[in-house]
């Protein structure tokens, strides 16, 4: 995969002007070998299907926002949306159109996340929330898709291949291990079952399997080895105990693609329709706020120092009290003799959840304690 970083400009309310930068992510398609065969017939998606004229993408007013309808999915994309201060409002629980009142000509479009990736390439969405193991199989690097985000912070997962633990599989524990087994022959090849016809196929030639076939299943996948239908499955892994409740294994270098929640948008309405550049713009600048701030907590303490350099330069010593950008320092006054002065100074930083504790041990921990410390070399 090539990524391509570009830069969009954006005009803002103020005479300033607005950067940001995002990741263009093209994905090559690759011809599959004679060797590597799909039973099914499945629906597939090229970037002829992406190619549509001018007046196609501008007929349509309102600018269209495609997210999941069904599952964990949905409920957190809604749940992100509104802790961005986007919450959609849908009149009625059944219908699959709904708004965000905070943006203006929005409509939103509840689909299967399959299908939001069909219509961002028909042209019938223009923006579309979905995972990246369904962005890369169903969009199959169609370069009209764009990733505006890819990192939503929800929806982790990754596709993998998965073994029996038993059997001529029990002592085979990598993917070179696989491919190396005696027993795949042109006429008795390696079976795998999965419902990701395209990156499953796509991985094992890429990794030299040389006869391997393909048969699509939609659902309990986990069953197909047991039941003798294939030899190995590729799937969506979360914990893994779905795996190890069926007696199936992942193997090392057997990982796919690493998945998560991405905000994806068609090239031809960024570019063509009117409105869908700043909006994408707005949306992006909201996740990117929420997602930074989420997890970091903000300590206020007072030290003693000679001036706000000084205290500042302490506090950039150690790298876990630098905050986000950095400390903020003032002076905390007091009245004495009569006079204004000032012995201590506020300081206010931002730090992860995760460094909390030992940030505020940090600023518990007094210059004589810190000359103990240096002195013992700790």
């Amino acid at each position: 995969m090539a990524s391509i970083q570009t830069i969009f400009q954006y005009p803002s309310s103020s005479t300033t002007t607005t950067l940001f930068t995002s990741s263009l992510s093209i994905f090559s398609i690759p011809t599959l070998p004679s060797y590597i065969s799909v039973k099914s017939t499945f629906t597939c998606f090229s970037s002829s299907s992406s190619s549509l004229s001018s007046s196609s993408i501008t007929d349509r007013a309102e600018i269209r926002l495609g997210l999941p309808s069904k599952g964990r999915m949905a409920s957190e994309t809604l749940e992100l949306l509104k802790d961005c201060q986007l919450s959609v409002r849908q009149v009625n629980p059944r219908q699959y159109v709904a708004e965000i009142p905070q943006l203006s000509n929005l409509e939103v479009w509840f689909q299967r996340p399959k299908d939001i990736v069909r219509k961002l390439l028909s042209g019938d969405l223009d923006l579309g929330i979905m995972g990246l193991d369904t962005l890369s199989e169903f969009g199959q690097g169609d370069e009209d898709l764009i990733l505006v985000h890819d990192a939503l912070d929800y929806g982790d997962c990754h596709l993998s291949i998965a073994i029996p633990k038993y059997g001529i599989f029990e002592n085979i524990n990598s993917l070179s291990e696989l491919a190396q087994m005696p027993q795949w022959t042109k006429e008795k090849p390696l079976r795998v079952a999965t419902s990701f016809n395209y990156l499953g196929p796509k991985f094992m030639k890429e990794k030299g399997f040389e006869h391997v076939t393909f048969s699509t299943a939609d659902g309990a996948l986990e069953a197909a080895p047991a039941m003798g239908i294939a030899d190995a499955i590729v799937d969506l892994v979360s914990s893994g105990t779905t795996l190890r409740e069926n007696n199936l294994k992942e193997i090392e270098g057997g990982i796919i693609l690493e998945s998560q929640a991405v905000l994806v948008a068609s090239k031809k309405s960024l570019i063509q329709r009117e409105g869908v550049l700043d909006t994408t713009h707005e949306i992006l600048e909201r996740l990117e706020a929420h997602l930074r701030a989420a997890g970091q907590f903000t300590v206020t303490a007072n030290m003693r120092g000679g001036s706000a350099e000084e205290v500042a330069e302490r506090i950039l010593s150690q790298p876990s009290l630098s905050g986000l950008q950095g400390p903020t320092v003032s002076p905390v006054f007091c009245k004495r003799d009569g006079k204004a002065t000032s012995e201590y100074y506020a300081i206010v930083i931002c730090v992860p959840k995760k460094a909390l504790y030992k940030s505020v041990q940090q600023l518990r921990a007094t210059p004589r304690w810190r000359d103990i410390l240096l002195t013992l070399g700790l």
